[in-house]
C-alpha cells in the first residue's frame, strides 16, 4: 500500500481517469457495432462523421492509439461502400 501522500493521491486520480476512460471507449465500440450492424448505406453514411470524430477525439487524448484510430476508420469506410 501507499505510503506517501503523493501516491495515495496518484491512485485516487488514476482510477477516476481509468473510469473516465472506460466509459469514452465503450461508447465509441457501441457507437462502432452500431455503424457495423446498419444494412442502409444512406444511415451509415450519416453516422460515419460522427464516429470518426469520437475515434479521433479518443487518439488524441491518448484513450486509444492513432493507428487504431486511422483502422478502424478505414474498416468502417470499406464497410460503408460495400452497402448496396
Amino acid at each position: 500500500m501507499a505510503n506517501h501522500q503523493s501516491a495515495k493521491k496518484r491512485i485516487r486520480k488514476s482510477e477516476k481517469q481509468r473510469l473516465h476512460n472506460k466509459y469514452y471507449a465503450k461508447t465509441a465500440r457501441n457507437a462502432i457495432k452500431k455503424l457495423r450492424n446498419t444494412t442502409d448505406k444512406s444511415e451509415a453514411e450519416a453516422l460515419y462523421p460522427k464516429v470518426t470524430s469520437m475515434l479521433d477525439k479518443l487518439a488524441k487524448k491518448n484513450i486509444i492509439h492513432k493507428n487504431k484510430a486511422a483502422n478502424l476508420k478505414s474498416k468502417l469506410a470499406r464497410h460503408i461502400n460495400q452497402l448496396g
